[in-house]
């Protein structure tokens, strides 16, 4: 809608850039908040977001590059390119890299591996929803086309050169699907972290709702280098399923665990 907050000669401030900043600020602040409250290190789950957001850039981009692999190969040249660096690339790459950094953190720095996740589980919420205000408004990630009263149509031939979405086409605006469902996960995330809870509860809840909304949102994305294995499911509905069944085998194991008492707010 509003890829540009303005442009200046050689300078552009994109509107995508800003917002995924402040949803990464955000979620930092959050967590750093709730990691007080919940008497952990706030220095260092500070330290653990900042790995985090490095690490899930970096996955991002190389999922990206595994989803679309047949047309990097024919376009290696792709790889290297202005759009490809300012691409978001896919979340799922994203989050599963900073999963393994913060396995490797965590253990390194000796803090409490579930009630730290805890801790995340809604800041990351929080700042996704944000960041997926910045898809929407430079266009990226778009809908497959629909005439129902919500539809949203983008004009801007700015949004087109920057990610290739269709312009005068009424789509689903599902940048916006995947926002609100990830600002109602964090209000109940949220709302859960401040009651007694189980070691792990809150972290497992994030990954069964979030994994439902994507598998749904899914649905309604377009996808143009189509299905994986020319299947009814796209890679991030696979990866949605196996982060379910992980979320709530650990959420059925926490149902075992000692309660957290609800920390001090």
């Amino acid at each position: 809608m509003f890829p540009e907050i303005f442009h200046f000669s050689f300078f552009t401030l994109h509107t995508y850039g800003v917002l995924v900043a402040l949803g990464f600020l955000a979620a930092l602040w959050m967590a750093g908040r709730l990691a007080r409250h919940d008497h952990l290190n706030p220095e260092s789950v500070t330290n653990l977001g900042i790995y985090c957001a490095l690490a899930a850039l970096a996955g991002a981009k190389v999922m990206m590059f595994v989803v679309d692999l047949p047309y990097y190969f024919s376009h290696p040249g792709e790889i290297f390119t202005w759009a490809t660096l300012q691409a978001g690339g896919v979340f799922y790459g994203g989050l599963i890299a900073a999963l393994g950094v913060s396995w490797w953190y965590l253990r390194r720095s000796k803090l409490p591996v579930l009630r730290t996740a805890d801790v995340f589980a809604p800041a990351i919420a929080l700042g996704h929803g944000i960041g997926r205000l910045g898809c929407f408004s430079a266009g990226c990630c778009w809908g497959v086309e629909c005439h129902l009263p919500w539809a949203v149509t983008f004009t801007n031939p700015v949004a087109q050169d920057l990610v290739g979405v269709p312009l005068n086409r009424p789509l689903h605006p599902t940048q916006l699907y995947e926002s609100a469902a990830e600002f109602l996960i964090f209000a109940i995330l949220y709302r859960l972290i401040g009651k007694p809870h189980r070691a792990g509860a809150v972290i497992s809840l994030y990954l069964m709702l979030y994994s439902t909304a994507r598998f749904v949102v899914e649905f309604f994305r377009y996808h143009e280098q189509g299905n994986l294995w020319g299947g009814p499911l796209d890679t991030s509905q696979w990866i949605s399923l196996a982060l379910f069944a992980l979320g709530a085998a650990y959420f059925i194991n926490a149902r075992g665990r000692r309660s957290v008492p609800a920390p001090a707010r």
